[in-house]
């Protein structure tokens, strides 16, 4: 399985903020050691173009030339530097690049270890997140699909952060052929929550029994409602039940779970997954890592599950 990480353009944050930078490279290095028949590749910058099939010209610019106003920088949660400017390009570009390899190269599952931007609108960002990785992702996807095909591509975006995915569902309010499925804390940020075309809201202290039954219903839904030829999973670790911002209290086993279903239903319907980490403040952040850890063996025994279907 391919996975792509842009953790070396680090994002340099003032002492004592909360953002858990640290997080993408612990990832990396405890993939490195404990699953390396994963292929780790650096993840290419997402190009202007590409991001415009999303995002305002002008957000655009501002975040390019760094003429973000102190506002928007605190809307962000992060000072706009350089570095944030590539690393937020890189971050789109992996989400680019796992959906290209898993739905274009025919390899099913693919991978960012970073991600799931999911706050960021059309014109402006939000809750830590510069561009929306897989708004554009999906939007690009349908173009390069319509390219070789000559015929529309359908995207589910199954969002399993905490938080509600606020920026997706604006951008993909009036665009059949994206389906939005969030599934979050009904109490949590956002506080003023956008509409998806399904949300699940869920209630403080959850736990893996509800948070499970409460998955299965929204996965029938889906497939009531949408026939997808792509799936973009958020893989969010907050809701673990040691997470700082999450207010859920699913266990290791629970969430573990919770990835088996979502790969189950898109390896069983034959639609290809690319899924990015999204969210997670462990109080401890081994704890978080832990939980990403657990998502990547059961990708990987996905990925092995296509390669084994196609011989």
């Amino acid at each position: 399985m391919r996975a792509f990480y842009s953790d070396q353009f680090v994002l340099t944050l003032p002492p004592g903020h909360r953002f858990p930078m640290a997080k993408y490279a612990l990832l990396r290095e405890r993939l490195v050691s404990e699953l390396p028949e994963i292929a780790l590749q650096v993840a290419e910058p997402a190009s202007n173009g590409e991001l415009a099939l999303v995002h305002s010209p002008g957000y655009i610019q501002s975040v390019t030339e760094g003429t973000l106003s102190e506002a928007a920088q605190r809307e962000i949660g992060f000072p706009w530097t350089p570095s944030m400017l590539e690393r937020s390009r890189r971050s789109a570009g992996a989400t680019v690049m796992a959906a290209r390899v898993s739905l274009l190269g025919g390899e099913g599952v693919a991978a960012n270890l970073a991600g799931g931007t999911h706050h960021a609108y059309a014109d402006h960002g939000s809750g830590f997140c510069v561009f929306n990785d897989a708004a554009v992702a999906a939007r690009l996807m349908q173009v390069e699909w319509a390219r070789s095909h000559l015929q529309p591509l359908r995207v589910a975006i199954i969002d399993l952060d905490v938080h509600q995915g606020n920026g997706t569902a604006a951008i993909f309010a009036n665009d059949p052929d994206v389906f939005t499925l969030s599934m979050h804390g009904a109490r949590n940020f956002p506080f003023a929550k956008e509409r998806s075309d399904l949300d699940v809201e869920l209630p403080d202290g959850c736990g893996d029994d509800e948070y499970l039954d409460a998955l299965d219903q929204a996965l029938l839904d889906l497939s009531a409602r949408f026939d997808p030829g792509l799936v973009i999973y958020l893989a969010g670790a907050d809701p673990h039940e040691g997470d700082r911002l999450g207010r859920l209290r699913l266990s290791y086993d629970g969430l573990e779970a919770r990835d088996r279903r979502v790969f189950d239903w898109a390896f069983q319907r034959r639609v290809p997954l690319a899924f990015a980490m999204a969210g997670g403040y462990g109080r401890v952040i081994e704890d978080t890592v832990q939980v990403q850890v657990n998502t990547y063996r059961v990708a990987q025994a996905y990925w092995q599950g296509w390669q084994n279907r196609a011989r």
